[in-house]
């Protein structure tokens, strides 16, 4: 039985909504994000796993600061201690957009110590560990520096090249998983994106249509016996019906509001025997990120009943958004500086957001100038709401003012 940890996109960097540190000096953001990591490792070095196989994008960007690259070692070092391997997939957070330069993650690969492996390039390894031999098949992110382009491709556009690369890879993966030996569990472990993925928050914007894609039919094929996904921030398994299983362990803390409604963790796998997977997905602990939705009636203090909404809710050390709906016909006469007060426990505002409803306009009513007064003024009545149900009177009314003026 070989057990392992499947995790993914750590983007330590991510430094929106928070602030700095006292105690430390680093931003609390990034403190989040090693949170959820070292309970990622405690739960390891607990359970005793066979290895750790992170799915690539360590950082927000390609260049880390030295502080973010500490911290992340750090973390790794304590597996190392343990005589738990780590395999590293590089991402595209992870890879420079220059030819030649090294990525973010490199430096794991280069240390003159046993345990780290890092996968730059499509390639299988063969792990041995305290409970059997492994085969890992490792797809880093697809882009021109590590799927080698035909000549006929080199002046392409950006999506033929793109569909390309897809295509290339695809059929690395089958070659390597024919090169694999059927009796050794086996494992294929890329940063991809799915046809069937869902993304997440930003996610939906920034990579939708850019990205490589490739079908769950390519991936989940013999001899593997689990697919182990980085790149999608949610949760999910694309094969949930069938043998092989195909997991995004999605990110560790949220990365951004659009994903405050999500569980976030990491993947803790056992196979017990050839075609014979088992995962559990483990939560890690979280900032919350409470969205505060208010529609205010007319009749009320606007500023009390989004703090009246507020109380309803622990903002405490949470990243809070409060979002309120003007009545149509009102104005907007919230405090806004008492409502930061009374946010003041939260760790950060990221917003207090009015939304306005808008009159229809209405369509206007037809006239002519062969109509007569009686005809004008009911055409007229009849298209404003207001006064509909009084057009009869308003009309006499009118009538016997034009009477009085012949």
């Amino acid at each position: 039985m070989i057990s392992f940890i499947h995790t993914a996109d750590i983007h330590f960097g991510m430094e929106n909504y928070g602030r700095i540190d006292q105690k430390t000096g680093i931003h609390s953001r990034l403190l989040d994000f090693e949170k959820a990591l070292n309970f990622c490792i405690d739960y390891a070095l607990e359970h005793k796993v066979d290895f750790l196989l992170f799915a690539g994008d360590a950082y927000k960007t390609a260049n880390p600061s030295p502080t973010q690259q500490k911290l992340l070692m750090q973390c790794f070092f304590r597996l190392y201690k343990a005589n738990i391997p780590v395999i590293i997939i590089v991402g595209n957070h992870d890879n420079p957009l220059s030819f030649g330069k090294a990525n973010s993650l490199d430096v794991f690969g280069n240390l003159p110590i046993d345990g780290f492996h890092v996968i730059s390039k499509p390639t299988s390894l063969t792990l041995n560990t305290k409970n059997g031999k492994v085969q890992i098949v490792g797809i880093p992110w697809p882009s021109r520096n590590n799927i080698s382009l035909q000549n006929s491709y080199t002046f392409k556009s950006a999506s033929e090249i793109t569909e390309y690369i897809s295509m290339a890879a695809g059929q690395i993966i089958q070659q390597l998983a024919d090169e694999l030996d059927p009796a050794i569990p086996a494992v294929l472990s890329g940063h991809l994106t799915v046809s069937s993925g869902i993304f997440s928050g930003s996610e939906k914007r920034a990579i939708y249509g850019n990205d490589p894609v490739f079908l769950p039919s390519q991936l989940a094929i013999t001899p593997f016996d689990y697919v182990a996904l980085g790149h999608l921030h949610r949760y999910q398994n694309l094969n949930p019906n069938a043998d092989i299983p195909i997991v995004y362990s999605g990110s560790i803390e949220r990365i951004d509001f659009g994903e405050r409604k999500e569980d976030k963790g990491f993947c803790h796998v056992t196979i017990n025997a050839k075609s014979k997977t088992e995962y559990k997905f483990i939560k890690t602990p979280t900032r919350p990120f409470i969205q505060i939705e208010v529609k205010l009636k007319a009749d009320i203090d606007q500023t009390d009943q989004i703090i009246e909404a507020i109380k309803n809710h622990n903002i405490t050390n949470a990243v809070v958004k409060i979002v309120y709906y003007i009545p149509l016909g009102s104005k907007d006469s919230v405090n806004l500086r008492m409502i930061q007060q009374v946010c003041e426990d939260a760790i950060y505002l990221v917003g207090i957001i009015p939304v306005r409803e808008f009159e229809t306009k209405q369509r206007r009513a037809t006239l002519k100038v062969d109509m007569d007064m009686h005809s004008l003024l009911n055409s007229y009545f009849e298209s404003k709401l207001e006064y509909k149900n009084k057009k009869d009177i308003l009309i006499r009314k009118a009538l016997e003012l034009q009477e009085e003026q012949i």
